[in-house]
């Protein structure tokens, strides 16, 4: 028999109304302005002897449309629930089939209206069931080190509290919770909530515990924080340690223990050491220290050194450091905000073995190994707070929390928290308040709070130009021009004298600088100039390291990257996330080898003769013992002699002139010979091993030995062809038809490209507000066509005949254009073509109103190329304020090498300076010679690829497509900063270019 249960009317209206109120609170804790709440106090991360068992794993989830679905009871404790799936932890759930990614850059992803989170807020229910062994009795802690962007927590059904600050750890107490054996961890997850006001960092949003989770033993004497203070005295050569420890706020008894040092001290005294090897990028020392109680031992990494800024110069141990800088997000394409250690590792190798040395960790505290590793490796840190309000700028920064009263406590707090975790690596020389954050008194407070807790370290932001509560003026993507103003101290003043003055006496970074988007970054090299050449530049931090693609498979079964937009979001900013010097999967762009090359550690001048070379060392702190020096003679592509030079000892900013073998550059009276001197590794270091190359200088000889052709054949007229030589023409249009037996379906002058995402971007700075995409498509650039002027044949100097094809090349509706003269010869066996190219119109003096993207041609072969082979610069390709990192030598490349996969495809792949090429073909082989051109080979149309949205769109259709340019148009870095500088710009110009094709078909 059964009893059932009957509800009364005003017994359902009262569980209708607590339903609500149950809601509503659930509403309102989302839009709490508060710290996260129940979390112990902020630590540093510590190694410690106490228990401690991961509790990443499987966890199980489910995922509802918003928190007003999302019921706050009834399954934290675990057990079979058939409405929960499995999902592994550490994990961003957009990427494991569970919501998509989004992505926004400034605007926020949700109407503006802090501190409400919307109702259409997926909302994450997830839990784990572990045991707990006797070792964490009596008491123990929770800690989740990444959690985004709001979290409740509770262990065994009891609430144990809240997270806040997505980047940031949370430590809970769990001692009377706990219980031994079986034990279930609940967490409930929102994407958006009142945090994500001050979270808007550009980069996709993935909601998730993302990093690790731990339970960890406290004994009963334990040593709940631990805070280093490792000076270095370059005066004297002395250490200076002292190391502070304490337990629930109060300093404790511990033992300080330095065995290699032989030191034993008590917490808290001082103690000089005298002949300390310091720490630093170049010479990361380190020493391996313990701090015990009776309870537990934590071990840390001792690095001595001291930063400082004197003159307007920023000093790490007394001397002035240039940072060779970028800026790291943390990102993987296939598990979004998860990075693996070895993939942390890994890129952080990758990172010096291009001469990087330092870092900002825009625009949050990475995962805490990531800063051992920085210690080790040697890194100079940037640690930027949890915080960004860039969302807010475009409504005039109207309720802008950085200057709202009601956020200051939880923005002191995510300060605090950033500083207590990591206030023990060396390798963090600045703590940043955030980034984009506009500015405010609450900024002023957490910078007040860091220098009172961490006084031994400046303080960087840059959304505040005034500098009022900074240490080092910092902007991002100031030009040039504007950074050698800053660099002489005589940038314009700012209006209160009083901040003016205090901020000339600061060094200035560019936080952020030559944004690296798809093809660039362009204009490197006179950055570097400036931050060598003017003490109070401090160097910058390229935007970015890491493109942000998210791997995507098509229907051939190829990978290929996707960004903003490809997963329908409302509002997005497209491939805007796809930006840095190498890809999602950590390989390098052409961007990054030029890097490399601008901020190379030592300057090797190699004289014209090939007789010796100046040496520069550029080090800070390190001499060049640890560095061999060698030596490579190659003459028409083969190697025929080579050696390693003694060099004694350079001592850091001193310079060496060295002596090599007599003789190197006349190895033949014809052949071009290319010698090459490098510095390289002596031995295995910890992130690459001997033999690893630092920098390096060329000197040549002979290299423009091209033979010309001889103009002795005679224009033969056939039906309607005319034929000169292997070349074939069509009589009535002069256009080329064929070379020996490979059809040629046109050959046409080009003076457009395929838009960078350079190109793409409004020039900061400049007169037209046009992106240069945008001028050159008004312009007709893409749209030229062709207008017979005349065709005749005219006697040689050499006994034969030219054949002289004039054009008039111009756009619909415009009246201005180009002259274009094309004067073919032939010595029977190879065809020259000289190309003369003058602006013709009525617009301007010049009859042009805008730049020119090349002065080339493009001639479309009748069949595939399988690869590319040269003599030029290379192997990756090169414009003419990029491919720093270029070497003058021979290469062979297949062709689907020659492009480079930009995730949004562009103008790429390039080769500069190139004397000599030749292209096999499926029939034969095309030699192309001249005086240095640039050379572009791809398998598929101008039109096609700048048509093309992903690499997928990159479909060959049989033919090869050749760009020979005499000259070309820079790509600067106007995605976002800086256009091309004056230097690099094409402006329209009269231009005279000869090249020569030999045909060979197969037998």
């Amino acid at each position: 028999m059964s009893v059932e249960h009957t509800t009364t009317g005003h017994d359902a209206v009262a569980v209708a109304e607590s339903a609500l109120d149950l809601a509503a609170e659930q509403v309102a804790g989302l839009a709490s302005l508060a710290p996260p709440q129940g979390t112990l106090p902020a630590r540093a991360y510590l190694e410690s002897s106490a228990p401690r068992l991961s509790l990443n794993g499987t966890w199980k989830f489910r995922l509802h449309p918003g928190i007003r679905r999302a019921p706050e009871h009834g399954w934290q404790s675990g057990g079979d629930r058939p409405d929960f799936v499995d999902l592994p932890v550490p994990s961003s759930w957009p990427m494991h089939g569970h919501g998509t990614p989004w992505y926004t850059n400034v605007q926020f992803p949700f109407a503006v209206e802090p501190p409400h989170a919307p109702d259409a807020n997926p909302v994450g229910d997830l839990f784990f069931e572990f045991a707990a062994g006797p070792e964490y009795f009596p008491s123990a802690l929770l800690r989740f080190d990444g959690l985004e962007s709001a979290g409740t927590v509770w262990l065994n059904g009891t609430f144990l509290g809240t997270t806040r600050g997505s980047r940031l750890a949370h430590e809970f107490d769990v001692t009377g919770v706990l219980v031994p054996g079986r034990n279930v961890v609940a967490v409930q997850v929102a994407q958006f909530s009142a945090a994500s006001y001050v979270e808007d960092q550009d980069m996709w949003w993935l909601p998730g515990i993302f990093r690790d989770v731990t339970l960890q033993a406290r004994p009963a004497e334990r040593i709940d924080d631990v805070f280093v203070h490792a000076d270095f005295d370059h005066h004297t050569g002395e250490g200076i340690l002292r190391v502070e420890v304490s337990r629930a706020g109060e300093p404790i008894a511990a033992v300080v223990r330095v065995p290699e040092l032989g030191l034993e001290l008590p917490a808290g005294a001082e103690q000089r050491l005298p002949g300390i090897d310091p720490w630093s990028a170049e010479l990361p020392r380190l020493y391996g220290a313990s701090v015990s109680t009776p309870g537990e031992t934590v071990a840390v990494q001792l690095g001595f050194r001291t930063v400082s800024i004197e003159d307007a110069q920023f000093k790490v141990n007394g001397r002035r450091i240039l940072l060779r800088g970028v800026n790291r997000h943390e990102h993987h394409p296939r598990l979004g905000r998860v990075v693996p250690r070895e993939v942390m590792e890994s890129e952080l190798r990758l990172m010096k073995q291009h001469n990087i040395n330092a870092i900002r960790t825009s625009h949050y505290p990475p995962h805490p190994d990531f800063l051992a590793l920085a210690d080790q490796l040697g890194f100079y840190v940037v640690l930027e707070c949890d915080l960004e309000t860039h969302g807010f700028e475009e409504g005039g920064w109207l309720q802008n929390p950085s200057a709202d009263p009601q956020w200051q406590p939880t923005l002191v707090d995510r300060m605090s928290r950033t500083v207590e975790r990591d206030k023990n690596h060396a390798s963090v020389i600045m703590w940043s308040l955030g980034n984009e954050a506009g500015t405010g008194e609450n900024l002023a407070a957490m910078s007040r709070w860091t220098k009172l807790r961490d006084p031994s370290r400046p303080i960087h932001y840059e959304g505040d130009w005034s500098s009022a509560y900074v240490d080092v003026y910092s902007r991002m993507y100031a030009s040039q021009a504007e950074t050698e103003l800053i660099g002489q101290g005589v940038e314009p003043p700012l209006d209160d004298a009083g901040l003016d003055s205090r901020r000339r006496e600061m060094p200035f970074v560019l936080c952020e600088y030559v944004h690296a988007m798809g093809n660039g970054p362009g204009g490197m090299t006179e950055y570097q100039e400036l931050f060598e050449r003017y003490p109070r530049l401090m160097g910058g931090f390229v935007w970015e390291w890491l493109e942000h693609g998210i791997v995507r498979t098509g229907e051939d079964g190829k990978e290929y990257f996707v960004y903003g937009g490809d997963f329908g979001e409302e509002v997005h900013d497209g491939n805007f996330v796809t930006d840095g010097l190498v890809d999602a999967h950590r390989n390098p762009r052409p961007g990054l080898l030029d890097f490399k090359k601008v901020i190379e550690p030592l300057s090797i001048e190699v004289s014209g003769d090939g007789t010796g070379f100046s040496l520069t060392n550029r080090f800070d702190f390190a001499d060049t013992s640890g560095l061999e020096f060698r030596y490579t003679v190659e003459a028409d592509g083969v190697t025929v002699d080579g050696g390693r030079v003694d060099v004694a000892p350079v001592a850091p900013h001193e310079s060496a002139d060295v002596r090599l073998p007599a003789g190197l550059l006349e190895r033949s009276v014809q052949a071009p010979v290319v010698l090459t001197v490098s510095a390289v590794l002596r031995e295995d270091a910890a992130w690459a091993g001997a033999g690893h190359e630092l920098a390096w200088g060329q000197a040549f000889a002979n290299a423009s030995a091209v033979p010309a052709v001889v103009a002795a054949a005679r224009v033969e007229v056939e039906d309607d062809v005319l034929r000169l030589g292997p070349a074939v023409f069509d009589r009535a249009t002069g256009v080329l038809a064929r070379l020996g037996e490979t059809p040629v379906e046109g050959l046409r002058l080009m003076l457009w490209r395929a838009p960078t995402d350079n190109d793409l971007g409004a020039e900061w700075g400049s007169p037209d507000p046009r992106p240069a995409a945008k001028q050159w498509l008004d312009a007709g650039l893409n749209r030229m066509h062709a207008r017979l002027v005349g065709i005749a044949a005219r006697p040689s100097a050499d006994g034969g005949e030219e054949l002289v094809v004039r054009t008039r090349v111009a756009p619909a509706g415009k009246q201005f254009g180009v002259l274009a003269e094309y004067t073919w010869s032939s010595d029977g066996t190879g065809v020259s073509l000289r190309t003369r190219v003058k602006p013709d119109g009525s617009w301007t003096n010049a009859g042009w109103p805008v730049t020119w993207a090349r002065i080339g041609f493009e001639m479309i072969m009748g069949t595939s190329t399988r690869s590319v082979e040269w003599f030029g610069q290379g192997p990756h390709h090169s414009y003419p304020d990029t491919g720093q990192g270029t070497k003058l030598g021979w290469y062979e490349l297949p062709l689907q090498d020659m492009d480079v996969d930009y995730v949004r495809p562009q103008e790429s792949g390039a080769r500069s300076g190139v004397y000599s090429a030749a292209l096999k073909l499926d029939a034969g082989r095309l030699a192309i010679s001249g005086a240095p051109f640039a050379l572009t080979v791809r398998p598929y149309s101008q039109e096609v690829l700048a048509a093309a949205t992903h690499q997928p769109e990159l479909v060959p259709d049989g033919r090869t497509y050749v760009y020979i340019d005499h000259v070309l148009h820079g790509v600067g870095t106007a995605a976002c900063g800086p256009g091309v500088l004056d230097g690099y710009r094409l402006e329209p110009r009269e231009a005279d270019f000869t090249v020569a094709f030999d045909v060979t078909q197969s037998t």
